[in-house]
């Protein structure tokens, strides 16, 4: 962080950490308009300016990836290094594998009301199975990790409908266009694309291809993990963002800090059936969790019908 010329003393990074329009205790607009990733880049561009830090490194996490790509893309000469972790180009690339582990996790996120229900989910969301059940002391971590998560969700409240639908329609409308990776790759500084490779919410060849636009000036790293693979695994994840930090600082060559192989004659063939494979399968998926979510609201209404019925049958019965 460089604030006016000034170095810390004590040694060390100052971290800023902020909730995003519609989330915590940051305010929620009610239109989905005021909601993009565009905007909520200038959000954080504008924290910056309120404390006075003329450059810093910018770290985002999944749609905060989204956020910090923008942000990068708007403000390149106040970037000293970018890391995207666990991140996807937005769109359809935003909608899970489909499997069915995949869309039973979408099933049970879509039925969530309750801080007990959202918890359960969120776990299986955010974590690898293997990390879950690990076992420490007498409980598993899914168990350890579902109490903590269970409080904090009944401690800050369910995330209010307009904030969930704001963001989600921003992730949903993100798109990155060539000028801005262009921007990015002439920036003058580092990139770290860093992701878990048992993500189920943002899946890892979309965060390899960016990494893969993002040439020369991009490393790909991959952790096992889930979608909160930091969480997961703190002391590499830290070392990446660590070595991301002393390489800018060092004014490494953009070709020393890359890790991609060169290009193949057979590697670099376009993969446009792929792609296109990809695109329907999101686009089935997106069909079948709106009809899903249409039958909900189907048996919503039809149950509070029924309800309202049965006291007129009743006394209907007694009149008789």
């Amino acid at each position: 962080m460089e604030s006016d010329g000034a170095h810390n003393e004590v040694g060390g990074i100052e971290v800023c950490s902020f909730d995003n329009r519609g989330m915590g205790r940051s305010s929620v607009p009610t239109k989905k308009s005021d909601y993009t990733t565009r905007i909520m880049a200038k959000d954080a561009i504008a924290l910056l300016d309120h404390l006075g830090w003329k450059r810093s490194h910018v770290f985002g996490h999944s749609m905060g990836a989204m956020i910090a790509f923008k942000m990068a893309a708007l403000v390149p000469d106040r970037v000293l290094s970018l890391a995207l972790l666990n991140v996807t180009g937005g769109g359809f690339e935003c909608l899970p594998k489909l499997d069915r582990k995949s869309i039973f996790i979408a099933i049970r996120f879509l039925k969530a009301k309750t801080p007990e229900q959202r918890a359960a989910v969120d776990l299986d969301t955010h974590y690898s199975e293997e990390f879950l059940e690990e076992v420490i002391g007498s409980n598993t971590r899914r168990a350890i990790l579902y109490q903590d998560y269970v409080k904090g969700i009944t401690a800050s409240g369910m995330q209010s409908n307009y904030g969930f639908e704001g963001q989600l329609n921003a992730c949903w409308r993100h798109k990155m266009t060539q000028a801005e990776i262009d921007l990015i790759r002439s920036g003058g500084f580092l990139v770290s694309v860093i992701h878990g490779r048992q993500d189920v919410i943002a899946q890892i060849n979309h965060a390899r291809r960016l990494a893969q636009k993002l040439q020369p000036v991009a490393r790909m790293l991959e952790f096992h993990g889930g979608h909160l693979v930091a969480h997961e695994r703190t002391e590499e994840v830290n070392q990446a963002l660590l070595d991301l930090v002393k390489a800018s600082e060092m004014k490494m060559s953009p070709h020393d800090w890359n890790n991609f192989p060169k290009k193949s004659s057979e590697a670099s063939s376009t993969t446009s059936v792929e792609r296109e494979t990809n695109r329907i399968l999101a686009k089935i998926l997106v069909y079948i969790l709106y009809i899903f979510s249409l039958f909900m609201m189907a048996l919503k209404y039809a149950r509070s019908a029924l309800q309202r019925l049965k006291p007129t049958r009743v006394e209907a019965s007694t009149q008789k």
